[in-house]
């Protein structure tokens, strides 16, 4: 593994803060439509946000970086990697909801081992890794207590190639019938902040991108939750089960 945690952790941080005020502070030249398809909007602030992000990154570390916009940085395999959300949130951001947020996080041998959050709207910046708790603008954060479904949240979301057949969606509601209240909020990171804050009890959503949700999983771990990653694609896509490990759906 060999990573200095501290360093990378205040890389990561200054990366999320410097990239979070810009895309705030700049937001009406930023919110330009650079492409769109039926479920999906790319923007300008995407863009410019991950150069900043990447550009910190790689005069403050050694590690190579995955990033949503601009991919692998190199052909090389690494041990340890940076993964990179510029803006979790792209469609909130662009008509003025306000939930996005920055997600960088660090993957030793593919496992999320550290994590920043920075949702710039509420200046709030969630952390965690495997050898320091997790933290909400720096005082420590746990999962909720809640056990069971009938008692809890859900937070789920609707991935661009999200199924929408009858069956599908009978699916899905069979299951949102299960918990006292159901949240989709558009921010596959949130999401995943939520559950290790104690304000939602699972996130659950099938072929998210690694990007996505990469920081909230070693957040949610470090919190005190279970943050399972499965089935992972050749498009960084997986299926994803953030809890505080008590609560059964």
């Amino acid at each position: 593994m060999d990573i200095d945690f501290n360093k990378e952790l205040i890389i990561a941080k200054k990366a999320a803060l410097e990239a979070g005020n810009f895309l705030k502070k700049n937001k009406n030249n930023l919110n330009r439509t650079i492409s769109s398809t039926d479920r999906d909007i790319k923007l300008q602030a995407d863009i410019e946000a991950e150069k900043i992000i990447k550009d910190i990154i790689n005069n403050d570390s050694s590690f190579g970086i995955l990033a949503e916009e601009s991919g692998m940085s190199s052909e090389k395999s690494y041990e340890n990697l940076w993964i990179v959300d510029p803006l979790d949130g792209t469609a909130n951001y662009s008509r003025n909801i306000p939930l996005c947020c920055v997600s960088i996080a660090i993957l030793s041998d593919a496992k999320p081992v550290l994590g920043v959050i920075y949702d710039f709207n509420n200046d709030d910046l969630y952390e965690g890794s495997i050898n320091k708790s997790a933290c909400l603008n720096g005082k420590e954060i746990s999962v909720s207590k809640t056990k069971t479904s009938q008692e809890g949240v859900l937070v789920t979301g609707l991935p661009n190639d999200t199924d929408y057949s009858d069956e599908a969606m009978m699916d899905m509601i069979k299951n949102f019938q299960n918990w006292r209240k159901v949240r989709m909020i558009g921010s596959a990171a949130l999401a995943s902040a939520y559950i290790a804050s104690g304000k939602a009890d699972l996130y659950m959503e099938n072929k998210s991108y690694l990007w996505d949700i990469a920081a909230g999983a070693a957040i949610v771990n470090a919190a005190g939750g279970e943050a399972l990653i499965l089935n992972q694609n050749e498009k960084f896509q997986v299926d994803v089960r953030f809890s505080n490990s008590l609560v059964k759906s």
